[in-house]
């Protein structure tokens, strides 16, 4: 659906980092494509991972003989948790900061542009964040706050979470965040594990023209968590504060300007290579989130791989990503800022009836990396929403899509209604890596539905049921090589077994991630839906994805979920596809349109995707971060316990699936 034209080719990051590559590293000088440099990155991990830190211009102490590590991997065929004897461990020697990366630039450029649902509402130059990003370090300092002491953030997605953040990783201090449409038990839930020792807040947060206050649910919050000491409160609504219900507040312009600013020496500790730097959660819709610890040498050299090779982002680039400070894509997307790029937060709802809010938002600040999820390019296509007809997107060159599969009709939408010119990367991985598995290739084409190329340094592979490797089928997404964004650790598991339980059950020595995938002939990756969620009906595995890429595309619905119900005794005991369709307005779910869903069904996927049943609802739980919670849904009809609401945006929706008449029969 798109190649990269001769000038895309020679500009490239990718084409530079290839040339550098082949010209330094004897080992590389077979490398002339993507393909080959796919084939050495993986072959050679030592090797490509050190270009990759030479090429990102990581700053780091050096070493007497000008190098700045010792061994760049132990343990190169060892997959379980890491430990200090046995590895995998990566740049043993090496001592950075991250935030100091971070911040490496320190001019007027812009470096944060901040929109809310009215528009843009503040920006920041480089030299501007440096400062306050520093100062909130020193003011962290002069509490007492030190390395690996927590501190939480619970806001919208607003500038004062970047500035906290790397003003904590500025003094090796550990951040995790939350997004504020979390109730109170679904942050202790997250939070309460941690115990974090600062906590940053804001009063309120607005989502689609309403205001929701939130210093009723802080002050319950930091009551309950032992070891809160300092409750930080970013004002958004513009009055005076009453702080003094809850213990140990401040305001956010006081507490930073407690900070002084760095006399002669570095603001920044630099740390041993993995030292922690961020804490993220698992969903946790079947039992507690688990916390999962990322290091800061591998969640930086990691995503200066995925920024500058995989997106081709550089200085003066201006890039986006929908997002929540909860999801993962919150963490990466602040990391552009090493590479010099505007990065540009917006603060609500993702659509706003009559405004196209963010194709608003990239036409007016000259995007040039738009990131979304697959889900709000679906719901923008059934908006009507076409930008190509109604905004300048003339800067735009990629638009990054992720959260959940991207269907083939959303390929056809972006290249008929948005941007016919433009690079289309749907790219997948998760939390528990804070980074991709796949993502985008700026010099190779776009196929309609394939997630362009597995990522560089990555053993991607897809396994059958016997544990083979397989080509041009659906199985099993496993990683088979140690990579630098691993966990650290999970908190509170000092002998790894929780570690070991997440990914290392079904496959020694093998990442299982959880996805149902696919490699294609050209190398690419289809997503066929998390492999917890397939369906097996009559022994033949389905991923959910291969059905929701077809019903979606019909006007009358809006969204759907489908999971399998068991059913029936004995040897007449199967597993029958279960489809609920959240209609359009105004739309009844008569015979007529069922038949259509299942016309297209078997006309498109095969008979095999047939829903036995399809039910009407008005409302489908997603988690926080937007994302069909299936396996609530499956809990729910099988009469079982949904083990965390709280992980829920909308947990009432389930009680709309619970006994069904129509699922007895």
């Amino acid at each position: 659906m798109w190649v990269p034209s001769s000038s895309d080719m020679v500009r490239a990051n990718l084409t530079a980092f290839m040339h550098a590559v082949r010209t330094s590293v004897s080992s590389a000088r077979n490398v002339t494509n993507v393909d080959s440099l796919y084939g050495w990155s993986i072959a050679e991990p030592e090797d490509f991972w050190s270009a990759m830190w030479r090429f990102g211009g990581i700053i780091a102490d050096s070493r007497p003989d000008g190098t700045h590590w010792e061994t760049v991997l132990v343990g190169r065929h060892r997959m379980a948790p890491p430990t200090p004897e046995l590895g995998p461990t990566w740049f043993t020697g090496a001592h950075l900061n991250f935030a100091e990366n971070l911040l490496r630039f320190r001019d007027d450029q812009e470096a944060i542009v901040a929109w809310n649902e009215a528009g843009p509402a503040r920006r920041l130059t480089f030299a501007q964040v440096f400062d306050e990003a520093t100062r909130f370090g020193s003011a962290l300092r002069t509490i007492g706050v030190e390395a690996g002491d927590r501190v939480a953030g619970l806001t919208p997605n607003i500038p004062e979470a970047v500035i906290a953040m790397l003003g904590a990783a500025s003094i090796g201090a550990i951040w995790s965040s939350c997004s504020p449409d979390f109730g109170v038990s679904g942050v202790l839930d997250r939070f309460g594990q941690i115990r974090p020792r600062v906590l940053v807040a804001t009063d309120s947060y607005r989502y689609a023209g309403r205001t929701i206050e939130l210093l009723d649910r802080v002050r319950e919050i930091a009551a309950a968590i032992p070891g809160v000491e300092r409750v930080v409160i970013v004002p958004q609504r513009g009055i005076d504060l009453d702080l003094k219900a809850i213990p140990g507040a401040t305001s956010w312009e006081a507490f930073v300007a407690s900070g002084a600013t760095a006399g002669g020496g570095s603001p920044f500790r630099r740390a041993a290579f993995d030292y922690p730097l961020y804490i993220m959660y698992s969903s946790g819709t079947t039992g507690l989130p688990k916390c999962m610890v990322h290091g800061a040498g591998g969640t930086l050299l990691q995503h200066l791989k995925e920024l500058v090779l995989h997106t081709d982002l550089a200085r003066g680039d201006r890039v986006f990503y929908f997002t929540t400070c909860g999801w993962m894509m919150w963490n990466w997307l602040v990391s552009s800022l090493a590479v010099g790029a505007t990065i540009v937060l917006y603060d609500g709802a993702p659509i706003l009836r009559g405004r196209p809010i963010l194709w608003d938002l990239a036409a007016e600040e000259r995007l040039t990396v738009f990131g979304t999820s697959a889900k709000w390019l679906a719901l923008a296509e059934k908006e009507g929403l076409r930008p190509a007809r109604t905004h300048d997107l003339s800067a735009l060159r990629a638009i990054l899509s992720t959260g959940s599969p991207l269907a083939a009709h959303s390929f056809d939408y972006v290249y008929r209604d948005v941007k016919p010119d433009v690079r289309l990367s749907s790219i997948s991985g998760g939390t528990d890596i804070i980074s991709c598995f796949a993502l985008g290739n700026p010099i190779g084409p776009v196929w309609r539905g394939e997630l362009q190329m597995r990522g560089l340094g990555m053993r991607v592979d897809v396994l059958d049921d016997r544990g083979r490797s397989v080509i041009g089928v659906p199985g099993e997404l496993v990683c088979t090589a140690p990579f630098p964004s691993m966990p650290a650790a999970f908190w509170n598991d000092p002998d790894g077994a929780k570690y070991r339980a997440a990914y290392f059950d079904r496959y020694p020595n093998t990442w299982r991630h959880g996805d149902w995938a696919e490699i294609t002939g050209h190398g690419g990756l289809v997503i066929h839906g998390r492999s917890d969620a397939t369906l097996n009906p009559g022994g033949v595995r389905i991923g959910t994805a291969e059905i929701y890429r077809q019903v979606e595309r019909l006007p009358e619905i809006l969204e759907s979920v489908v999971v399998g119900q068991e059913f029936g005794t004995g040897v007449n005991e199967d597993v029958r596809i279960v489809l609920f369709v959240h209609l359009a307005p105004g739309v009844v779910l008569t015979d007529a349109l069922k038949e259509r869903i299942r016309a297209e069904l078997r006309a498109h996927a095969s008979p095999h995707h047939v829903p036995k049943k399809i039910i009407a609802v008005s409302d489908i739980p997603r988690t926080i971060s937007g994302k069909i919670t299936e396996l609530a849904v499956r809990d729910v009809i099988h009469g079982r316990t949904v083990k965390n609401v709280d992980a829920l945006a909308n947990p009432a929706a389930l009680d709309l699936f619970r006994d069904l008449p129509e699922l007895r029969t």
